[in-house]
């Protein structure tokens, strides 16, 4: 039996035990090399594409580079973009966090 999930990336819905145990799962990889593995395991070539892209955008626009800019770099498309920023500047918070924990201590 298929379950609904609610589409919004943020709605009440994408908590979803499967979501949840993924989550726990990733939290106790203990070093680059172990989450590789896991990641490469999980994720197609594509996805895990789509996920460094994502990420290198997060960092751009942290950055302040224009998104025509990050395009160039990145190849990701302007409305790709569009949706990174809305989700580094209103999402769950996930995206400023990491990059916060991830500035050198002199940076912060």
């Amino acid at each position: 039996m298929m379950t609904q999930y609610d589409s919004r990336p943020s709605g009440p819905d994408w908590r979803t035990p499967d979501v949840d145990a993924l989550l726990d799962a990733i939290v106790r990889l203990e070093d680059p090399d172990e989450a590789a593995r896991f990641l490469r395991d999980l994720c197609t070539l594509g996805e895990l594409h789509d996920l460094g892209q994502r990420w290198a955008v997060v960092r751009l626009l942290d950055q302040g580079l224009h998104y025509a800019e990050i395009s160039r770099l990145t190849g990701a498309s302007t409305a790709t973009i569009t949706r990174i920023a809305s989700w580094l500047n209103h999402g769950e918070g996930g995206y400023r966090a990491m990059l916060d924990a991830l500035k050198p201590a002199a940076d912060r």
